[in-house]
């Protein structure tokens, strides 16, 4: 329960000047079972204090006006998401839409006297005539609201009291029309016009028809920019307002899961784009544009450095390492100072600042006091070579005192994706409480096994047509690495996962009796069942290079059920109810089989959630099911889900 009530400060936006950072502080409200998230300012010199506060919902989205007078945020307080604003200095709040459909995202105007947004149409007369008639019903991949762009007018002078009666700016619609669904947008420096991603329809598979269009506010004029095959969006302007930065697929739709996603440059009038950081082997994020450069965030292996790109030669070369992590960043207007969240092997995420002509990065939160009198253990960077000789890390967690001459139980924690990645960090686990095995005597083991981002493309293609298969290649030769270093009672060891973790657990379930115990979280069980169901069927095409109709032989091969005769493993199965990613249908495949076959088996079914556990009491719920289950297994305990209250249940400090 401590480590599900950290608060955790995200998201930094640095003022306009530079002095004042804004950040995004999320707490665990236990007696209503949700995380609230809030603004958070930070003065130069001083220390952080709450700025906004919604009541039962999240402050969120915040961006600093032009001029730094101004934060606007967005917040639901009982009509939806609307545009809100406050002073820097804190009072009230004041609303500035009132829009039926709630608020997506939005961009202030480079004047700050406009907003742009993004919100999706309203429900259609016809739907509701219908449903009033003959109830309710969806024909698959054929309803839907498309998202457009609008503006509204922004007065702020003068500022109206809270108790003022007021009338609201009536936004304008920029964007109309069928196909045309909008998502990421910008505007130009200069103010004159907002270059905007868009796909046919909204949905999940249609990203691949993203484009990029102009529109010129004066005129409404709409031009085509990047009309590629495959996705291209995300637009970014230079601060000259003469180039568009974007990312791309370059044309490929068959296997842009796992190929690196591109850094292209195009005048905004058109013409030829140009590739940028081609030299980094690695998806690029958080790209900004700044009047002293290019810059971005990129993995390398399990560390995320910034780099600076030339625009010219397009060549991206290292600006920072330190700290080890960074996850976001921000930079002022003149782009001489910078902000970001980062984090360390023995830290939580913490905001940083510095100038960026002398990088001294200077830590201006406090989030890690909360764990400093925690008995935490250790994490390291490990790597073995697997069963085809594939060079393989991994974080390794080990306990205070560790004892290099005793045998500890193992527990593997298999990551999701499979592009995700695994760092060391103090704090872990999501619904696996890794922290408190620590604590009780045994190691951890999270592998970067083949897919894994931070390794370079060709290393995230190894599990093609090979999934299952060579992940499993690659924990269990991590597994025989520690055993062979003396330091694993190799009769008590366990395996869990989520997502693509929780399909590698099942199919090491169906696979190998070398742990005691195992538990599939939201887990593929058979992928003709996961390719019929998930709402990312390409996923499916793109990594097996083939429909169940085409090719039914590497659906047999690399799905954990074919083997369910071979199971005999004890499997805790965990999944939401309304898993759309990896619909449950997959978890009941896989527990009626164990059932059939003898095998201890239990299923526990998460209410109302979908591929994730998104509430604090259910993954407390979740993270006792896994404490009792390998409890059990690896230590011989039988223990109670615990019902007392131990501690007054409210909002976190």
């Amino acid at each position: 329960k401590d480590v599900i009530s950290l608060r955790r400060a995200l998201g930094p936006v640095i003022s306009p000047n530079g002095k004042t950072i804004a950040f995004t502080l999320r707490t665990t409200d236990w007696k209503n079972n949700r995380y609230d998230s809030e603004i958070w300012l930070v003065y130069e010199g001083e220390k952080p204090f709450q700025l906004t506060r919604t009541k039962d919902k999240s402050s969120y989205s915040l961006r600093w006006s032009p001029d730094g007078n101004w934060i606007a945020f967005l917040a639901d307080r009982g009509d939806k998401n609307q545009i809100y604003l406050i002073r820097p200095y804190g009072g009230e709040a004041q609303k500035i839409t009132e829009v039926k459909e709630g608020i997506q995202r939005f961009r202030w105007a480079p004047s700050g006297k406009q907003i742009a947004f993004t919100m999706s149409e309203e429900e259609s007369s016809e739907k509701k005539d219908r449903e009033e008639r003959y109830g309710k019903y969806a024909i698959e991949d054929d309803e839907y609201r498309y998202t457009h762009l609008w503006i509204v007018d922004v007065k702020t002078d003068p500022w109206p009291s809270p108790n003022d009666c007021i009338t609201l700016p009536k936004p304008k619609q920029l964007t109309k029309g069928d196909s045309l669904t909008i998502n990421n947008f910008g505007w130009s420096p200069n103010g004159t016009r907002i270059a905007f991603e868009h796909c046919i329809d909204p949905l999940i598979n249609s990203y691949i028809t993203s484009n990029i269009s102009i529109l010129t506010i004066e005129t409404g004029e709409i031009k085509p920019l990047v009309t590629d095959r495959g996705y291209d969006g995300s637009p970014i302007w230079s601060p000259d307002s003469k180039w568009i930065l974007y990312y791309s697929a370059a044309g490929n739709t068959t296997s842009d899961y796992y190929k690196n996603r591109q850094l292209y440059k195009i005048p905004a009038v058109g013409g030829k784009s140009f590739r940028l950081a081609k030299n980094l082997d690695e998806d690029v994020s958080n790209t900004v544009w700044t009047s002293k450069g290019i810059y971005l965030l990129a993995w390398q292996h399990t560390k995320r450095h910034i780099f600076c790109v030339d625009h010219t030669t397009g060549k991206a070369k290292l600006y920072a390492d330190k700290p080890d992590n960074i996850w976001s960043m921000d930079f002022s207007k003149d782009g001489n100072t910078l902000t970001f969240s980062g984090q360390t092997a023995k830290s939580v995420p913490e905001i940083y600042k510095t100038k960026l002509s002398k990088y001294q990065p200077v830590i201006v939160s406090d989030m890690s006091k909360q764990i400093r009198n925690w008995e935490l253990g250790t994490s390291e960077i490990i790597s073995w070579k697997s069963v085809d000789g594939e060079l393989i890390e991994g974080v390794l967690h080990k306990p205070n005192k560790f004892d290099p001459k005793h045998k500890y139980p193992l527990f593997v924690v298999i990551h999701g994706g499979p592009t995700g990645i695994d760092v060391p960090t103090p704090i872990t686990g999501y619904v696996y409480p890794i922290n408190q095995w620590l604590t009780k005597g045994a190691l951890v083991l999270r592998p970067n096994y083949r897919g894994s981002a931070g390794y370079g493309e060709a290393f995230r293609s190894l599990n093609v047509r090979n999934l299952g298969v060579g992940d499993a290649w690659d924990v269990l030769s991590g597994v025989d690495y520690l055993i062979n270093q003396g330091i694993v009672d190799s009769t008590r060891m366990g395996a869990m996962g989520w997502s693509q973790g929780g399909f590698i657990s099942a199919f090491l379930t169906t696979n190998t009796n070398r742990f005691k115990a195992i538990s599939v979280g939201a887990g593929i069980s058979n992928w003709v069942t996961y390719y019929v169901n998930t709402d990312i069927h390409p996923f499916t095409r793109q990594y097996l290079k083939a429909t169940p109709w085409d090719d039914q032989g590497i659906y047999l091969k690399t799905s954990p059920i074919t083997n369910i005769k071979q199971a005999k493993t004890p499997t805790l199965i965990q999944h939401g109810e309304f898993d759309k990613r990896v619909p449950i249908p997959n978890a009941y495949e896989l527990y009626q089989g164990l059932q059939d076959m003898g095998v201890e088996t239990r299923l526990v079914v998460y209410k109302g959630f979908g591929h994730g556990i998104t509430k604090p009491k259910e993954r407390l719920a979740a993270m006792w099911h896994n404490w009792q289950w390998f409890a059990k297994y690896i230590w011989g305990e039988e223990l109670e889900l615990p019902l007392k209250k131990e501690m007054k249940e409210t909002k976190s400090d």
